[in-house]
């Protein structure tokens, strides 16, 4: 990976036998640098604030408005006593011996690149969804983790919510009987992003750094801080904006891993502007014993489905389980319902980006994998899992064709063509190197 600003970073490789906790960090504390302090990244350190044994070390961001404002609300809310070192470049943070773990909420693109280099630093990592731009990036991910014997986890929240936790369960032991269909979906009325103009790159922003591993490209007025998800130089749609999340759940309760086949079908038929990636996407995962998944993205339409604008429906033999970010409802095979279990503390369902008891919870789990190696809600190789779901939906949409599918590798099979998007093209000198799982040189 590039190495300018972070001297060494991607050629030395560190000992697994690095020290759990930074060398001058108190036993119980856990230093944490947060890379991307806009939006979701805002709400992933405000929860580290709030949770005992974790100490925010460090903010990285490459807006430097952004960091400046992060910087003063931390300092007026007093959650912490010692000041975060504000960085630009967060390879800076992880030259830092005192650093512990690296949590990344950057953009799609820079989600993998970021973790190989914080695994080569020595550092544990909590990764957002999802957890690469591509699944080669999923799969080095996985590698790297088993590698360093670092701490990964993805933050696909729903993991750490009890009620999630609590239905699973039961469907494991047999409250709908033996499940075979789960339907996931998200809704919502998005906007059109219009047509961008190539403009002069603001002052405040480092570009430069903000593209990383992507090909580089003109900088374009409607594309930053958000609506570069829609773009395939840099994000990776809605399947894996949203759908990661509820295709997730619908796996952990089928209790599934790799589909045998997959075909998607949809578009972009709302607006026409830059948009590249479908508002409109119906997925379908075919797996051994009998099971399927469904997925139902609609961008830019939002009439709900079981009146909710996002959730998962599971279907047995005996009965029917819905499930979303407020609880669940149990349904027999007369379509009463028979239980339910209401979140204590209500989720933002639609909200992705701000914080919830949810996502603190995942983020203590985290927490507590890396000082008391507890289980892990989402270790690295069941997110790569899901996001190997969506990722795969994407190809079969470009390709205009079903994928027949690999159950013990997740790879797709007899389709060379389909096989050039299993990973992408990088900016020259910032190639992660598959073989190695070292990163390029200038």
């Amino acid at each position: 990976m590039k190495t300018s600003g972070a001297a060494g970073l991607g050629i030395t490789f560190l000992s697994s036998a690095v020290p759990v906790f930074g060398k001058n960090a108190p036993s119980n504390q856990l230093n944490v640098a947060v890379m991307g302090v806009r939006s979701r990244g805002a709400a992933l350190l405000n929860e580290v604030l709030k949770i005992d044994g974790m100490h925010l070390s460090h903010i990285c961001d490459v807006d430097q408005q952004i960091l400046d404002k992060t910087s003063h609300e931390i300092k007026e809310s007093k959650l912490q006593k010692k000041q975060p070192k504000a960085l630009s470049d967060f390879r800076e943070a992880l030259e830092d011996d005192d650093l512990d773990a690296l949590v990344i909420a950057a953009p799609d693109h820079w989600h993998a690149p970021a973790a190989l280099m914080a695994l080569q630093a020595g550092k544990h990592v909590y990764v957002e969804k999802p957890c690469g731009h591509n699944p080669k990036e999923g799969e080095m991910l996985v590698e790297a983790q088993q590698r360093y014997g670092k701490i990964v986890q993805m933050g696909n929240q729903q993991r750490s919510a009890l009620e999630s936790i609590d239905i699973v369960q039961q469907i494991r032991d047999g409250i709908i009987g033996r499940p075979y269909y789960a339907k996931a979906w998200y809704v919502n009325a998005r906007d059109s992003i219009g047509t961008g103009k190539q403009v002069p790159v603001p002052e405040h922003l480092n570009y430069e750094l903000w593209q990383g591993p992507a090909p580089r490209q003109p900088y374009q007025d409607n594309v930053i801080h958000y609506n570069w998800h829609w773009f395939w130089n840099w994000g990776t749609g809605e399947a894996l904006n949203n759908g990661t999340h509820e295709i997730d759940v619908c796996r952990w309760a089928l209790g599934v891993d790799y589909p045998t086949r997959v075909g998607s079908q949809g578009g972009r038929y709302h607006y026409d502007d830059d948009w590249e990636f479908y508002d409109t996407q119906i997925v379908n995962y075919d797996f051994d014993d009998e099971k399927t998944i469904t997925w139902e993205g609609r961008s830019c339409n939002p009439n709900r489905i079981k009146g909710r604008g996002r959730g998962s429906l599971i279907c047995g033999t005996e009965g029917s389980v819905i499930l979303d970010r407020d609880g669940y409802e149990v349904y027999d095979m007369k379509n009463n319902l028979v239980k339910e279990l209401k979140a204590s503390t209500k989720a933002a369902s639609m909200d992705t980006r701000g914080g919830d008891s949810m996502t603190n919870m995942h983020i203590a789990n985290f927490r507590d994998g890396v000082v008391d190696g507890a289980t892990l809600n989402s270790p690295i190789e069941e997110g790569h899992k899901s996001v190997l779901l969506c990722h795969l939906a994407n190809i079969s949409q470009e390709m205009g064709r079903a994928l027949m599918i690999d159950t013990a590798t997740g790879q797709i099979k007899d389709d060379k063509e389909a096989m050039k998007m299993w990973s992408r093209e990088y900016e020259p000198g910032w190639e992660p190197e598959s073989s190695t799982l070292g990163m390029g040189n200038e």
